[in-house]
């Protein structure tokens, strides 16, 4: 049988609008948005783009549901213009693609998402036909923006256990991406999913709420307690390798309980123009190192120069080049220490 090659995204599809705005204002009050550019986002979109752009010959195919509208149209065009397969993207009639305002503050960093889901709240198992995949992983989100899938499926806690479940029975290694909700939703959702997963590339924040451990203090990642839940995470699946990144760096855990740490890259102030698709980005870096068997050490440093590229577009992906690339602009702007 040929041998498995390449990464299936699936799951959430959206059309992002990034808006640039100078301050959050305060309610009732008219606001100037210095900026709007419309791209391609959601978990699906983002890691397929990223990978193509870190690797064009690397086989990336993608499964998820778009509405039969304008904005389906947009997405299906920038799959073809990066050679994504898109055969499991499905339009859905009678309603609209997902679509996401993300605003990006200038004066402090942060992003805040408003998103509407559209038809993506009808996605659901049935969507996703793993049989004549030859991917080698699955990536999947968002647990928290779909209605259909955040659910009880067929025997299972939800839409995406069962998804991750049908995929392992094809043999294809699993990874979950989530979304920053409430502490308590990430857990109710994300927690029936560990039995059916190889992967786990979460940020600091979810990791925590994923464990029930308080892993920030001061503002700050406490790695200590991110190594804590990196472990519980472990215990409740069979997952090989769990990780946690947050902006100083990253801590992956093995199964075998060999933990390492690896820095961030510098990237100056002056060269950031938003954050928003950095965490989608240090995951296509990492799993694509993963996917070609690269040390878990380089494949974080990878992660985080695919971050750190990132972060020069206020869109999810633009800003992302080729591996080699994103590894010079590391060594360009330096590399921070590695957690303690």
């Amino acid at each position: 049988m040929e041998a498995r090659n390449g990464v299936v995204t699936a799951g959430t599809w959206c059309v992002d609008y990034n808006k640039s705005i100078a301050d959050w204002p305060a309610e009732d009050t008219t606001n100037e948005v210095l900026a709007v550019d419309r791209q391609g986002g959601g978990s699906g979109c983002n890691m397929a783009l990223d990978l193509k752009r870190l690797d064009p010959a690397l086989p990336v195919e993608t499964m998820g549901v778009v509405g039969d509208d304008d904005e389906a149209r947009f997405l299906f065009a920038q799959c073809d213009a990066a050679g994504v397969a898109r055969a499991g993207l499905k339009s859905l009639s009678g309603g609209a693609t997902m679509t996401v305002d993300a605003f990006n503050v200038r004066s402090s960093g942060r992003r805040t998402h408003f998103y509407h889901q559209g038809v993506a709240s009808a996605m659901c198992p049935d969507h996703f036909d793993f049989s004549r995949t030859r991917a080698k992983i699955l990536h999947l989100g968002l647990p928290g923006a779909h209605e259909r899938m955040d659910v009880p499926w067929g025997g299972e806690a939800n839409g995406w256990a069962a998804t991750l479940a049908a995929a392992r029975r094809e043999g294809i290694a699993t990874n979950l991406e989530l979304m920053s909700v409430g502490r308590a939703r990430i857990a109710e959702l994300a927690r029936p999913c560990l039995p059916h997963l190889d992967l786990l590339i979460v940020n600091d924040y979810e990791i925590g709420a994923v464990a029930g451990l308080e892993t920030r203090r001061d503002g700050k990642a406490d790695p200590p307690a991110l190594r804590a839940a990196l472990a519980a995470a472990l215990a409740q699946g069979p997952m090989r390798l769990a990780v946690a990144h947050f902006p100083e760096g990253a801590i992956a855990v093995t199964r075998a309980g060999a933990a390492f740490a690896v820095g961030s890259v510098a990237a100056p102030r002056q060269a950031i123009a938003g954050v928003n698709g950095a965490g989608d980005a240090f995951a296509a870096g990492l799993l694509y190192g993963l996917h070609q068997e690269r040390a878990v050490e380089d494949a974080l440093r990878l992660g985080h120069a695919c971050a750190a590229a990132s972060m020069r577009a206020v869109s999810t992906t633009a800003g992302v080049g080729t591996v080699a690339e994103c590894l010079a602009l590391a060594d360009q702007w330096g590399w921070r220490p590695p957690p303690a």
